[in-house]
């Protein structure tokens, strides 16, 4: 335990220091939390919000995000991505169709992963091989580096529509922001080139803090990163299991990105902002 918050507390200044952008100079300090602190320093001047967003006094101070499946998707199917790169190494007549591809995707995926205690460790490239081998049956090591760079660049992944605005919002109304996410390292490098990356106060990435959703490890490493406590924490993610559970485990309040939960940003910031209680909230006119 100690080794994972440890490494939150790294996490947690690194991925906002130099940011420009988007300092919260209107917000409410957060106890004695470092990313608060870092926050406030880089402020910028005497700038003001047209209208400052009005919070509850039970609003939440901390927002947890997952990353895919949430903030943000791939820009194409993964059964036609795969397709097109393995016709570059494979005959064609070897060449499986996406149905195919995709029903060994999804096998390959759920096989269990003996090979470590967590499927991403580092860049998470032995997982992704077999993935990616799994499904298409080409072995060729230069087909499996081409999909795999591929999708470390932002074209290859579409934010949620509205995630920047709500994301903003959020941090000028004093909520810190932190992702929290199953994922390899090359998620930095994505959100830095979806242009995000800067609006979070620390990225909690299983392959770095060495535990994946549900463990509750992994979302007490971000509370830790924020200088929050659970109870003052909501988490939101699209997998029943990683996200809604694990959070609650965790102590931390936990809602699910869905028609039947939270279906987009919008809703989420103002859930956020003004409290749990809807009902109770009057926007101002």
């Amino acid at each position: 335990m100690a080794h994972v918050l440890g490494t939150a507390r790294r996490l947690g200044t690194t991925v906002i220091d130099g940011l420009p952008l988007f300092r919260n100079a209107w917000g409410v300090a957060r106890g004695s939390s470092a990313a608060v602190a870092q926050r406030q320093q880089s402020a910028p001047g005497p700038q003001q919000p047209t209208r400052p967003v009005r919070a509850r006094e039970d609003a939440y101070k901390a927002c947890l995000i997952d990353a895919a499946g949430t903030l943000l998707s791939p820009s194409e199917p993964a059964a036609e991505v795969y397709q097109r790169y393995a016709s570059k190494y494979q005959p064609a007549d070897q060449v499986l169709s996406q149905p195919e591809i995709l029903a060994r995707f999804r096998r390959a995926y759920s096989t269990p992963w003996a090979q470590s205690t967590i499927r991403y460790v580092g860049d998470g490239r032995p997982f992704w091989r077999f993935i990616v081998q799994e499904s298409t049956l080409c072995k060729d090591e230069a087909m499996f580096e081409e999909v795999y760079q591929y999708y470390a660049r932002a074209e290859a992944w579409s934010l949620s529509p509205g995630a920047t605005d709500a994301l903003v919002q959020m941090r000028e109304a004093g909520i810190l922001l932190a992702v929290v996410s199953n994922f390899d390292t090359r998620l930095r490098q994505i959100l830095d080139g979806l242009q995000v990356e800067h609006l979070f106060d620390a990225v909690i990435i299983s392959a770095e803090v060495g535990v994946e959703k549900p463990n509750r490890c992994i979302f007490e490493a971000a509370l830790e990163a924020l200088g929050v406590q659970a109870e003052e924490a909501v988490h939101v993610g699209d997998d029943r299991r990683n996200d809604l559970w694990g959070a609650r485990d965790a102590g931390v309040h936990a809602w699910l990105w869905a028609p039947e939960g939270v279906s987009n940003f919008a809703d989420l910031a103002n859930r956020v902002i003004h409290g749990s209680r809807l009902a109770e909230w009057e926007p101002d006119d």
